[in-house]
């Protein structure tokens, strides 16, 4: 494995990061604890993604969440130390007001609750799930900056934002005289590089680091798919279809054109994909999903 620091901290991450949104279905929870431990154990994936809202395929519009977090509570649990863990608040988690977005008060109940189910003292970055357009940035930034003193978070970061609202959020940050945002977390994959044109520049000239999710593009990048084809039985397609993009002519071209371009260099598609997306201005850890062990070392031998 391959390690880097997060810009501005002290906290060292691997270049993969475990993501961990189909903890507890289809990823049952003693097999995602067993996972979650042996991905550091054997492959030195010491970076652990979470959200408030994770709960697997369970999950619909405004249900309560923490599923995936009790999990990593239980697989970090007297091992600490030895994880990075990250997690979010900003999605819909019930029906009080504290339960949606990112203003003060829900950021200072979703953080306990997280700690609660995290059972840790503090988590390593807590993001900003999505935008919160009913809060202004200074308020967000204070709010941050207030947990930060209390030792509860010892860094923060935002995903799902746009370039322009970033700048805004950086510029609240310091006029709050509060630290800054320390990393961004975009989609972004072979079939989605928008975020390399405006954020990940926007990221280095501000010294924040890049986290991209769906690096896979729901898998549609390890190969397993081809237009006009059965879904293969146990993949994502085929078990939660609502969660997977259309797909479009050109897009299934790059498919087709990353298939030819891993056959060329040796490597499997889902290698391809990763180092990729590793490749690009400031990333400093790719986030993965994984239902089994086969499917982690496939990803960290990409790293090797």
């Amino acid at each position: 494995m391959q390690y880097t620091m997060i810009p501005g901290t002290p906290m060292r991450v691997s270049r993969l990061c475990l993501g961990t949104m189909t903890f507890g279905t289809p990823v049952p929870a003693q097999e995602a604890v067993s996972l979650t431990r042996l991905a550091l154990d054997a492959y030195g994936v010491n970076f652990i993604d979470t959200a408030n809202m994770y709960e697997g395929y369970s999950r619909s519009a405004g249900s309560a969440g923490g599923v995936a977090e009790e999990i990593v509570g239980r697989a970090v649990k007297g091992r600490r130390g030895d994880f990075i863990i990250a997690t979010k608040l900003g999605m819909k988690v019930g029906p009080a007001p504290e339960d949606d977005m990112t203003g003060p008060e829900a950021i200072r109940v979703q953080l306990r609750r997280s700690l609660h189910r995290l059972q840790t003292d503090y988590v390593d970055v807590y993001y900003l799930h999505r935008y919160d357009p009913d809060t202004p940035p200074h308020l967000i930034a204070r709010a941050m900056g207030e947990e930060m003193k209390e030792g509860l978070i010892r860094a923060w970061a935002v995903s799902n934002y746009t370039a322009e609202q970033l700048k805004a959020l950086l510029l609240a940050a310091k006029e709050e005289n509060v630290a800054a945002p320390v990393l961004c977390q975009p989609q972004m994959s072979l079939l989605c590089q928008g975020p390399c044109l405006d954020m990940l520049p926007l990221c280095a000239e501000n010294g924040l680091g890049v986290v991209p999710y769906q690096v896979l593009h729901g898998g549609y990048l390890t190969g397993k798919y081809a237009k006009e084809t059965a879904a293969p039985s146990g993949s994502r397609m085929a078990e939660k279809p609502g969660w997977m993009k259309p797909m479009t002519d050109a897009d299934w071209r790059i498919v087709e054109n990353a298939r030819a371009e891993a056959l060329k260099a040796g490597v499997t598609m889902t290698q391809y994909a990763l180092s990729w997306a590793l490749r690009q201005q400031g990333v400093v850890s790719a986030l993965i999903g994984v239902k089994r062990e086969e499917q982690l070392r496939e990803a960290a031998e990409a790293l090797a």
